[in-house]
C-alpha cells in the first residue's frame, strides 16, 4: 500500500472525550469505499458508501485483530496486527480507494479515521493487499 497517514474524522475528539471508544475492549473494523469520506461531516458508518460485497468482502468490512492501546510518556497509541492483509477470494474486491476504520461496538458504528490509497484499486481473485500499522494508527497526546 502506498504510504498514507490516518485522516481522523473531526467528531473523533468529541467521541473520545465522551467515552464512546474503548480501544482496549471494543471491536474495530475496516470498511472499504471508493467515495471520498468527508472528515468534517461524516461520523458513523452509515455516512460511508461501502463497496459491494464480493470476493470475500462482506458488508461492514473486516474485523481488525490484535487491537492494542498503550500509553507511554503522555502519548497513547492505537495499534492492530501488522500487516493486516485483505485477500480477494472467489471473485474480485473493489474498486476501492479509501479504507475506513470504525468502532463496530459503538451505537451507530462511529468512525475513527481513514486511509487514502491514492487511486482506485481492484483486487482480482487471489490478490492481496497488506496494510501495515507501522508505529500505530492513531496517537493521542495529553
Amino acid at each position: 500500500m502506498p504510504a498514507s497517514t490516518l485522516t481522523t474524522f473531526d467528531d473523533l475528539a468529541e467521541q473520545i472525550g465522551k467515552g464512546v471508544h474503548d480501544f482496549s475492549t471494543h471491536t474495530f473494523k475496516l470498511a472499504l469505499t471508493n467515495s471520498a469520506p468527508n472528515a468534517a461531516t461524516h461520523d458513523e458508518l452509515a455516512d460511508i458508501t461501502e463497496i459491494s460485497a464480493s470476493g470475500g468482502y462482506t458488508s461492514g468490512g473486516y474485523t481488525l485483530t490484535s487491537v492494542g492501546y498503550s500509553e507511554s510518556g503522555g502519548t497513547a497509541t492505537l495499534t492492530t496486527s501488522s500487516p493486516f492483509t485483505i485477500t480477494a477470494s472467489g471473485g474480485s474486491v473493489g474498486p476501492f480507494q479509501y479504507l475506513v476504520i470504525y468502532n463496530d461496538t459503538s451505537t451507530g458504528d462511529k468512525l475513527v479515521g481513514y486511509y487514502n490509497y491514492g487511486s482506485a484499486l481492484t483486487l482480482a481473485d487471489g490478490e492481496s493487499l497488506a496494510i501495515t500499522s507501522g508505529s500505530g494508527h492513531l496517537t493521542v497526546t495529553a
